[in-house]
């Protein structure tokens, strides 16, 4: 059988680190995977003059699979983000991003499992109709949510659902106010949530959720919503279980998929060996799965579990006095 070749994007920042930590620790479980590095980001912009270079590009789509570290997208005018620009171009429509809690941590709750399941390409995201009048005085933008759009993301979450065994799966929306594109995501949303059967529906105002979600995070499993509301709500859930060092997050499009540290490129950190890598090794995880690979997933999640449960050699973050080598080192030693 030929190896899987993953496309690997180490980013800007502490990304090259964690990137390199991860990659050890996938070695390390006998995934056996080839790998073809690939620039964006600052790094990118610096060494060819465009965040997102074309060769970039092709090795996406000639492995299918990525794996990327956290990118900067210099702030101003004229840089699209570049996370925004890799899901359209690939149509990654999906945006799946787990929290689970692990014992040790700084976290509030105990007990986590969710996963928000986010509509990537449309919404307020779709960038349609952004103007500001010359004045400054009057700026517009248009959310688009299609028919078509809502039902795949619903029938995505539903289905992940049933393949994780998960119970139940609760649609997010703001139909009572925004009746026309908020209306038609949660009627389309009642419609596939009819066939299944088998998994208990539910639905929720997004402020309400929130609310919800704070009070009383354990109601829930699976979240399916749109764009903005599952930007805002994943990273709420990522707070959940001690923050976004902690929360990975999968972009899945009908044959690709890139899989991604949700959190920053920390610059004031970058190069001190001080950064967490857990983000980009739960990322590695969620690839694992998609990739069928799951007892390696399993593996290296437990191995994860023991080093942060038992506070050896954990980063600053999660109360430790170590670095990201060391906590690196310690996840290796588990497998």
């Amino acid at each position: 059988m030929a190896k899987q070749t993953i496309t690997v994007i180490p980013g800007d920042g502490i990304g090259p680190s964690i990137i390199d930590a991860t990659l050890k620790v996938l070695d390390k479980a006998g995934c056996d995977f080839e790998y073809e590095f690939a620039d964006a980001g600052l790094t990118a912009l610096e060494k060819h003059g465009e965040l997102v270079p074309e060769e970039t590009i092709k090795l996406i789509e000639k492995n299918k699979i990525t794996l990327k570290g956290p990118l900067t997208t210099p702030v101003g005018e004229g840089f699209t983000s570049i996370n925004v620009t890799l899901r359209k171009q690939f149509q990654l429509y999906a945006n799946v991003r787990p929290v689970l809690s692990f014992k040790g941590t700084k976290a509030r709750y105990e007990d986590i499992d969710i996963i928000t399941i986010r509509e990537n390409t449309q919404g307020m995201y779709s960038g349609l109709g952004q103007t500001v009048t010359k004045d400054g005085a009057h700026a517009e933008a248009m959310s688009l949510i299609t028919r078509e759009g809502a039902e795949r993301i619903v029938e995505f979450a539903y289905e992940t659902a049933r393949k994780e065994g998960r119970k139940k799966v609760t649609a997010v929306h703001k139909a009572n106010i925004l009746k026309s594109t908020s209306g038609l995501f949660l009627k389309v949303a009642r419609e596939v949530g009819e066939r299944y059967p088998d998994i208990e529906s539910s639905e929720m105002i997004v402020d309400n959720c929130c609310m919800q979600l704070v009070m009383n995070p354990e109601q829930f499993d699976v979240i399916v919503t749109t764009n903005l509301f599952g930007d805002i709500l994943s990273d709420l859930c990522a707070g959940l279980v001690g923050g976004l060092g902690m929360a990975p997050g999968a972009n899945i499009g009908q044959d690709c998929a890139i899989f991604e540290a949700v959190h920053g490129s920390a610059p004031d950190i970058a190069g001190k060996n001080l950064a967490n890598p857990t983000s980009v090794i739960l990322a590695a995880i969620q690839m694992l799965e998609y990739l069928d690979m799951g007892d390696k997933a399993n593996n290296i999640r437990n191995a994860v579990k023991d080093v942060i449960e038992s506070g050896d050699r954990t980063t600053r973050d999660l109360g430790g006095e170590h670095g990201t080598t060391d906590f690196t080192d310690a996840v290796i030693e588990r497998l």
